[in-house]
Protein backbone atom coordinates (compact mmCIF):
# COMPACT_ATOMS: atom_id res chain seq x y z
CA UNK A 1 0.00 0.00 0.00
CA UNK A 2 1.16 3.47 -1.12
CA UNK A 3 2.30 5.74 1.93
CA UNK A 4 0.55 8.29 0.42
CA UNK A 5 -3.28 6.76 0.45
CA UNK A 6 -5.14 6.94 3.72
CA UNK A 7 -7.36 4.38 4.64
CA UNK A 8 -10.77 5.93 6.17
CA UNK A 9 -10.96 3.75 9.28
CA UNK A 10 -8.10 5.42 10.59
CA UNK A 11 -9.76 8.86 10.40
CA UNK A 12 -11.23 9.80 13.72
CA UNK A 13 -7.27 9.43 14.77
CA UNK A 14 -5.44 10.73 11.54
CA UNK A 15 -7.18 13.84 10.74
CA UNK A 16 -5.19 16.37 12.70
CA UNK A 17 -2.02 15.06 11.29
CA UNK A 18 -2.62 16.90 8.30
CA UNK A 19 -2.46 21.17 7.45
CA UNK A 20 -4.89 20.90 4.79
CA UNK A 21 -8.43 18.90 4.07
CA UNK A 22 -9.33 19.16 0.37
CA UNK A 23 -12.42 18.46 -0.97
CA UNK A 24 -12.14 19.01 -4.80
CA UNK A 25 -15.85 17.64 -5.33
CA UNK A 26 -18.47 20.34 -6.75
CA UNK A 27 -19.94 23.03 -4.13
CA UNK A 28 -23.40 20.79 -4.87
CA UNK A 29 -21.50 17.87 -3.28
CA UNK A 30 -19.28 19.51 -0.62
CA UNK A 31 -22.74 21.34 0.62
CA UNK A 32 -24.59 18.58 1.56
CA UNK A 33 -21.77 17.09 3.68
CA UNK A 34 -17.97 17.26 3.89
CA UNK A 35 -15.50 16.16 5.95
CA UNK A 36 -15.34 18.21 9.35
CA UNK A 37 -12.36 20.59 8.54
CA UNK A 38 -12.11 20.06 4.72
CA UNK A 39 -12.52 23.37 2.35
CA UNK A 40 -14.00 23.05 -0.89
CA UNK A 41 -11.56 23.60 -3.76
CA UNK A 42 -13.94 21.99 -6.43
CA UNK A 43 -12.21 20.93 -9.78
CA UNK A 44 -15.68 20.82 -11.58
CA UNK A 45 -18.12 22.97 -10.72
CA UNK A 46 -21.71 22.27 -10.26
CA UNK A 47 -22.38 23.66 -13.97
CA UNK A 48 -19.00 21.86 -15.34
CA UNK A 49 -19.99 18.93 -13.37
CA UNK A 50 -22.87 18.39 -15.95
CA UNK A 51 -21.86 19.92 -18.53
CA UNK A 52 -19.46 16.56 -18.33
CA UNK A 53 -21.82 13.61 -17.55
CA UNK A 54 -23.89 15.06 -20.26
CA UNK A 55 -21.35 14.82 -22.41
CA UNK A 56 -20.49 11.33 -21.21
CA UNK A 57 -24.03 10.46 -21.80
CA UNK A 58 -24.65 11.72 -25.65
CA UNK A 59 -21.45 11.83 -27.35
CA UNK A 60 -18.76 9.56 -25.47
CA UNK A 61 -16.37 8.83 -22.45
CA UNK A 62 -13.96 9.82 -24.36
CA UNK A 63 -15.14 12.97 -25.47
CA UNK A 64 -16.28 13.57 -21.70
CA UNK A 65 -12.37 12.87 -20.49
CA UNK A 66 -11.07 15.51 -22.81
CA UNK A 67 -13.39 18.53 -22.13
CA UNK A 68 -13.32 17.09 -18.38
CA UNK A 69 -9.43 17.32 -18.54
CA UNK A 70 -9.40 20.70 -19.73
CA UNK A 71 -11.74 21.79 -16.65
CA UNK A 72 -10.21 19.95 -14.34
CA UNK A 73 -6.51 21.18 -15.22
CA UNK A 74 -7.60 25.11 -15.33
CA UNK A 75 -9.40 24.99 -12.32
CA UNK A 76 -6.48 23.37 -10.14
CA UNK A 77 -4.39 26.23 -11.24
CA UNK A 78 -6.56 28.54 -10.11
CA UNK A 79 -7.02 27.11 -6.97
CA UNK A 80 -2.93 26.81 -6.55
CA UNK A 81 -2.20 30.49 -7.68
CA UNK A 82 -5.33 31.70 -5.35
CA UNK A 83 -4.45 29.43 -2.58
CA UNK A 84 -1.47 27.51 -1.86
CA UNK A 85 1.52 29.49 -3.22
CA UNK A 86 2.73 30.35 0.03
CA UNK A 87 3.27 26.98 1.61
CA UNK A 88 6.36 25.63 2.62
CA UNK A 89 7.61 22.47 1.41
CA UNK A 90 6.91 20.31 4.46
CA UNK A 91 2.79 21.15 3.31
CA UNK A 92 1.10 18.12 4.11
CA UNK A 93 -2.61 18.07 2.62
CA UNK A 94 -5.19 15.31 2.52
CA UNK A 95 -7.12 15.51 -0.98
CA UNK A 96 -10.07 13.53 -1.93
CA UNK A 97 -13.17 13.56 -3.85
CA UNK A 98 -16.45 11.41 -4.50
CA UNK A 99 -14.29 8.12 -4.96
CA UNK A 100 -11.11 8.91 -4.16
CA UNK A 101 -10.32 8.55 -8.67
CA UNK A 102 -9.69 10.75 -11.00
CA UNK A 103 -10.84 14.37 -10.07
CA UNK A 104 -8.58 13.63 -6.19
CA UNK A 105 -6.07 12.09 -7.97
CA UNK A 106 -5.06 14.52 -10.75
CA UNK A 107 -4.91 17.22 -7.61
CA UNK A 108 -2.73 14.71 -5.60
CA UNK A 109 -0.97 13.89 -8.71
CA UNK A 110 0.23 17.81 -9.03
CA UNK A 111 0.69 18.64 -5.02
CA UNK A 112 3.07 15.74 -5.09
CA UNK A 113 5.29 16.57 -8.07
CA UNK A 114 5.38 20.23 -6.74
CA UNK A 115 7.12 18.48 -3.76
CA UNK A 116 4.14 18.63 -1.29
CA UNK A 117 3.11 15.66 0.70
CA UNK A 118 -0.03 15.45 -0.18
CA UNK A 119 -1.90 12.27 0.31
CA UNK A 120 -5.35 11.17 -1.03
CA UNK A 121 -8.24 9.29 0.77
CA UNK A 122 -8.91 5.82 -0.48
CA UNK A 123 -12.58 5.48 -1.77
CA UNK A 124 -12.93 9.63 -1.06
CA UNK A 125 -15.99 10.41 0.42
CA UNK A 126 -18.19 7.31 -0.04
CA UNK A 127 -15.89 5.41 1.75
CA UNK A 128 -15.93 7.87 4.66
CA UNK A 129 -19.57 7.98 4.90
CA UNK A 130 -19.52 4.28 5.40
CA UNK A 131 -17.33 4.53 7.88
CA UNK A 132 -19.00 7.38 9.64
CA UNK A 133 -22.44 4.88 9.94
CA UNK A 134 -19.14 2.00 10.95
CA UNK A 135 -17.71 3.92 14.04
CA UNK A 136 -20.95 5.41 14.87
CA UNK A 137 -22.67 2.06 15.35
CA UNK A 138 -20.11 0.24 17.43
CA UNK A 139 -19.12 3.65 19.66
CA UNK A 140 -22.59 3.48 20.53
CA UNK A 141 -22.56 0.63 22.69
CA UNK A 142 -19.70 1.75 24.08
CA UNK A 143 -20.98 5.57 25.39
CA UNK A 144 -22.14 6.11 29.08
CA UNK A 145 -24.48 8.76 29.40
CA UNK A 146 -25.76 10.69 32.13
CA UNK A 147 -29.65 12.07 30.50
CA UNK A 148 -30.58 15.16 31.17
CA UNK A 149 -34.51 14.92 31.41
CA UNK A 150 -37.05 17.78 32.49
CA UNK A 151 -39.90 19.52 31.00
CA UNK A 152 -39.89 21.97 28.51
CA UNK A 153 -38.50 25.22 29.60
CA UNK A 154 -36.75 23.33 32.62
CA UNK A 155 -33.40 24.82 30.35
CA UNK A 156 -31.92 20.99 30.06
CA UNK A 157 -29.53 23.07 27.18
CA UNK A 158 -28.57 25.52 29.61
CA UNK A 159 -27.31 22.87 31.96
CA UNK A 160 -25.69 21.07 28.68
CA UNK A 161 -23.62 24.50 28.09
CA UNK A 162 -22.88 25.15 32.07
CA UNK A 163 -21.05 21.54 31.96
CA UNK A 164 -19.41 21.90 29.40
CA UNK A 165 -16.39 23.77 30.33
CA UNK A 166 -15.51 20.61 32.96
CA UNK A 167 -17.26 17.30 31.66
CA UNK A 168 -18.18 16.15 28.01
CA UNK A 169 -21.38 17.27 26.36
CA UNK A 170 -23.03 15.90 23.45
CA UNK A 171 -25.54 18.32 22.17
CA UNK A 172 -27.27 16.91 19.93
CA UNK A 173 -29.65 20.01 19.60
CA UNK A 174 -26.71 22.02 18.69
CA UNK A 175 -26.01 19.81 16.11
CA UNK A 176 -29.21 19.64 14.87
CA UNK A 177 -29.72 23.33 14.47
CA UNK A 178 -33.14 22.45 16.08
CA UNK A 179 -34.47 22.80 19.61
CA UNK A 180 -36.68 20.27 18.80
CA UNK A 181 -40.06 21.08 18.83
CA UNK A 182 -42.61 22.27 16.57
CA UNK A 183 -41.27 25.85 17.18
CA UNK A 184 -37.66 24.37 17.75
CA UNK A 185 -36.66 26.21 14.61
CA UNK A 186 -33.73 28.62 14.73
CA UNK A 187 -34.34 31.87 12.79
CA UNK A 188 -32.19 32.45 9.57
CA UNK A 189 -30.30 28.72 9.65
CA UNK A 190 -31.47 26.16 8.31
CA UNK A 191 -30.58 22.50 9.27
CA UNK A 192 -27.81 20.64 8.33
CA UNK A 193 -28.52 17.56 5.70
CA UNK A 194 -28.68 14.19 7.34
CA UNK A 195 -25.30 12.90 6.33
CA UNK A 196 -24.19 16.25 7.57
CA UNK A 197 -25.72 15.93 11.17
CA UNK A 198 -24.37 12.25 11.36
CA UNK A 199 -20.95 13.76 10.32
CA UNK A 200 -21.29 16.44 13.36
CA UNK A 201 -21.73 13.17 15.65
CA UNK A 202 -18.96 11.15 14.74
CA UNK A 203 -17.03 14.23 14.87
CA UNK A 204 -18.07 15.12 18.62
CA UNK A 205 -18.00 11.27 19.54
CA UNK A 206 -14.36 11.01 18.31
CA UNK A 207 -12.47 13.56 20.36
CA UNK A 208 -14.58 11.76 23.32
CA UNK A 209 -12.98 9.32 25.66
CA UNK A 210 -15.53 6.68 25.77
CA UNK A 211 -14.73 5.05 29.33
CA UNK A 212 -15.66 8.59 30.76
CA UNK A 213 -19.21 10.05 31.00
CA UNK A 214 -20.94 12.14 28.22
CA UNK A 215 -24.11 14.42 29.36
CA UNK A 216 -26.69 14.46 26.89
CA UNK A 217 -30.81 15.42 26.58
CA UNK A 218 -33.41 13.83 26.61
CA UNK A 219 -34.64 14.05 22.80
CA UNK A 220 -36.95 12.02 20.90
CA UNK A 221 -36.07 10.26 17.57
CA UNK A 222 -35.89 13.43 15.51
CA UNK A 223 -34.48 16.58 15.94
CA UNK A 224 -36.88 18.70 13.46
CA UNK A 225 -36.44 16.61 10.50
CA UNK A 226 -33.41 14.89 11.42
CA UNK A 227 -33.22 11.23 13.03
CA UNK A 228 -30.73 9.91 15.91
CA UNK A 229 -29.30 7.01 14.60
CA UNK A 230 -31.00 4.50 15.89
CA UNK A 231 -27.71 2.66 17.89
CA UNK A 232 -27.43 5.83 19.26
CA UNK A 233 -31.28 6.81 20.28
CA UNK A 234 -30.79 3.06 21.84
CA UNK A 235 -28.24 3.61 24.17
CA UNK A 236 -29.34 7.23 25.12
CA UNK A 237 -32.75 5.52 26.23
CA UNK A 238 -31.12 2.87 28.36
CA UNK A 239 -29.06 5.19 30.25
CA UNK A 240 -29.36 6.93 33.65
CA UNK A 241 -31.58 9.51 33.95
CA UNK A 242 -31.50 12.80 36.08
CA UNK A 243 -34.24 14.89 35.76
CA UNK A 244 -34.34 19.23 36.26
CA UNK A 245 -37.46 20.40 38.40
CA UNK A 246 -38.39 23.91 37.79
CA UNK A 247 -41.53 25.82 38.70
CA UNK A 248 -43.72 26.81 35.38
CA UNK A 249 -42.85 30.69 35.74
CA UNK A 250 -38.78 30.26 35.69
CA UNK A 251 -39.58 28.18 32.55
CA UNK A 252 -42.29 30.24 30.98
CA UNK A 253 -38.95 32.77 31.61
CA UNK A 254 -36.53 30.38 29.92
CA UNK A 255 -38.78 30.21 26.96
CA UNK A 256 -39.16 33.53 26.48
CA UNK A 257 -35.64 34.36 26.43
CA UNK A 258 -34.81 31.21 24.06
CA UNK A 259 -37.84 32.40 21.61
CA UNK A 260 -37.27 35.70 21.89
CA UNK A 261 -36.88 36.08 17.79
CA UNK A 262 -40.50 35.93 18.14
CA UNK A 263 -41.23 38.16 19.89
CA UNK A 264 -40.05 40.38 16.61
CA UNK A 265 -41.84 37.88 14.26
CA UNK A 266 -45.17 36.83 15.74
CA UNK A 267 -46.51 36.06 12.14
CA UNK A 268 -43.48 33.31 11.63
CA UNK A 269 -44.94 32.47 15.45
CA UNK A 270 -48.69 32.32 14.15
CA UNK A 271 -47.99 30.40 11.19
CA UNK A 272 -46.18 27.57 12.91
CA UNK A 273 -48.74 27.65 15.53
CA UNK A 274 -51.00 26.37 12.69
CA UNK A 275 -49.12 22.67 12.56
CA UNK A 276 -50.70 22.10 15.72
CA UNK A 277 -54.69 22.50 14.26
CA UNK A 278 -55.24 18.64 13.68
CA UNK A 279 -54.77 18.27 17.38
CA UNK A 280 -56.28 21.02 19.03
CA UNK A 281 -58.89 22.23 16.10
CA UNK A 282 -59.27 25.79 14.63
CA UNK A 283 -60.93 27.31 17.45
CA UNK A 284 -57.78 26.54 20.23
CA UNK A 285 -55.64 27.84 17.33
CA UNK A 286 -57.29 31.04 16.81
CA UNK A 287 -56.96 32.01 20.33
CA UNK A 288 -53.78 31.20 20.86
CA UNK A 289 -52.83 33.17 17.76
CA UNK A 290 -54.97 36.13 18.96
CA UNK A 291 -52.86 36.10 22.39
CA UNK A 292 -49.15 35.72 19.77
CA UNK A 293 -51.52 39.03 17.74
CA UNK A 294 -52.12 41.18 21.08
CA UNK A 295 -48.24 40.11 22.28
CA UNK A 296 -49.49 38.47 25.09
CA UNK A 297 -46.72 35.79 25.46
CA UNK A 298 -46.53 35.26 28.20
CA UNK A 299 -49.98 33.79 28.42
CA UNK A 300 -49.40 32.39 25.30
CA UNK A 301 -46.62 30.25 26.32
CA UNK A 302 -48.03 29.41 30.00
CA UNK A 303 -50.94 28.09 27.49
CA UNK A 304 -48.90 25.83 25.45
CA UNK A 305 -46.99 24.85 28.15
CA UNK A 306 -50.52 23.24 30.47
CA UNK A 307 -52.08 22.42 26.86
CA UNK A 308 -49.43 21.14 24.58
CA UNK A 309 -46.02 20.32 26.03
CA UNK A 310 -46.26 19.22 29.82
CA UNK A 311 -48.66 16.22 28.10
CA UNK A 312 -46.15 15.14 25.36
CA UNK A 313 -43.31 15.44 27.42
CA UNK A 314 -44.76 13.45 30.25
CA UNK A 315 -45.91 10.63 27.97
CA UNK A 316 -43.02 10.61 25.90
CA UNK A 317 -40.36 10.35 29.04
CA UNK A 318 -42.36 7.56 30.62
CA UNK A 319 -42.77 5.49 27.70
CA UNK A 320 -39.18 5.89 26.15
CA UNK A 321 -36.82 5.95 29.20
CA UNK A 322 -36.98 3.45 31.19
CA UNK A 323 -34.85 4.94 34.17
CA UNK A 324 -37.00 7.88 34.63
CA UNK A 325 -38.32 7.22 37.60
CA UNK A 326 -35.35 6.45 39.13
CA UNK A 327 -33.14 9.49 38.85
CA UNK A 328 -31.76 11.54 40.75
CA UNK A 329 -34.23 15.00 40.88
CA UNK A 330 -32.79 18.60 40.08
CA UNK A 331 -34.30 21.42 41.48
CA UNK A 332 -33.65 25.00 39.95
CA UNK A 333 -35.34 27.88 41.17
CA UNK A 334 -34.18 30.96 38.65
CA UNK A 335 -33.53 31.20 34.61
CA UNK A 336 -30.12 32.48 35.70
CA UNK A 337 -27.18 31.35 34.31
CA UNK A 338 -25.89 31.38 37.54
CA UNK A 339 -28.61 28.76 38.69
CA UNK A 340 -27.55 26.36 36.17
CA UNK A 341 -23.39 26.87 36.68
CA UNK A 342 -24.49 25.65 40.25
CA UNK A 343 -26.70 22.69 39.25
CA UNK A 344 -23.92 21.50 37.36
CA UNK A 345 -21.37 21.83 39.56
CA UNK A 346 -23.71 19.54 41.90
CA UNK A 347 -24.28 17.24 39.64
CA UNK A 348 -20.07 17.06 38.71
CA UNK A 349 -19.28 15.86 42.59
CA UNK A 350 -21.91 13.38 42.01
CA UNK A 351 -19.11 11.37 40.06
Amino acid sequence: MSSWIVEPGSLHQDLSRFDCIIDVRSPAEFALDHIPGAINCPVLSNEERAQVGTIYKQESPFAAKKIGAALVAKNIAGHLQDNFLDQERDWTPLVYCWRGGERSGAFTHILQRIGWKAHQLRGGYQEFRRQVITDLDQWAAQLQFKVICGMTGSGKTRLLQALKAHAQVLDLEELAAHRGSVLGGLPHQEQPSQKAFETGLWNALRHFDLQKVIYVESESKKVGGLHIPDALMEQIRNSECLEIQAERRVRVDCLMEEYAHFLEDNQALENLLTLLTQRYGKEQISQWQALSQEKKFQILVDELLVRHYDPAYTDSIQRNFPNYTAGKKLVIGSAKPEAYQAIALELLKLN
